[in-house]
């Protein structure tokens, strides 16, 4: 079975190794397959929100929220990507980041570096940068920083009152995260709502 997994603007294409990893055989389509991990990413975020958590900023947490959105659709669910993708850095790099990048936001959290929603922007766009997984990193990077957020028992953000899957919205929110690739966090700011 062939899928095609590439689609739109700031996807990431899935290598045929890993589109291999779908679990659920009578997925065929790209909009089958988005209906489908929807549906395991609500079971996710249930997970992720039953409870204020203490230990999410870990590589393990990272990687465990990534499997619970998505284990019911990919056999790598919760596994770091083991290709170079279009984005993000080389893959031999991920686990030292996402454990730098934990340590660094527990940082900027314990010694009052930032201000929660500041720090929170930050970690987002640095997830994101990293890429960690083959697959579903906005979704993750979004829920893992909504699940931050609550953690410090402060409110998600808004991620721009809109479709995050196409449209202008995502144009803006896609645009504000390549202005931070370049140091320049102020859109990111202005599209999350941070106060500063």
């Amino acid at each position: 079975m062939i899928l095609k997994t590439d689609e739109g603007e700031g996807t990431t294409p899935l290598d045929p190794d890993e589109t291999q990893g779908l679990i659920p055989t009578h997925i065929t389509t790209l909009e089958e397959l988005n209906e489908w991990e929807q549906v395991n990413i609500v079971r996710g975020k249930r997970w992720t929100f039953l409870r204020l958590r203490s230990d999410i900023l870990s590589p393990a947490f990272v990687k465990e929220l990534h499997r619970r959105m998505f284990d019911e659709t990919w056999d790598w669910a919760g596994q770091y990507r083991t290709t170079d993708k279009n984005i993000g850095i080389a893959w031999r790099d991920v686990p030292v980041a996402v454990h730098d990048l934990c340590d660094d936001v527990s940082c900027w959290l314990d010694k009052h570096v930032y201000k929660v929603d500041e720090a929170a922007a930050r970690f987002h766009h640095r997830l994101t940068h990293i890429h960690p997984f083959p697959n579903g990193n906005g979704r993750h990077a979004r829920l893992m920083t909504d699940t931050l957020l609550r953690s410090r028992e402060h409110s998600r953000f808004t991620w721009g009152r809109g479709d995050l899957r196409s449209g202008t919205v995502r144009q803006e929110y896609i645009a504000a995260l390549h202005s931070a690739d370049g140091h320049d966090f102020n859109p990111l700011f202005r599209f999350l709502g941070v106060q500063r």
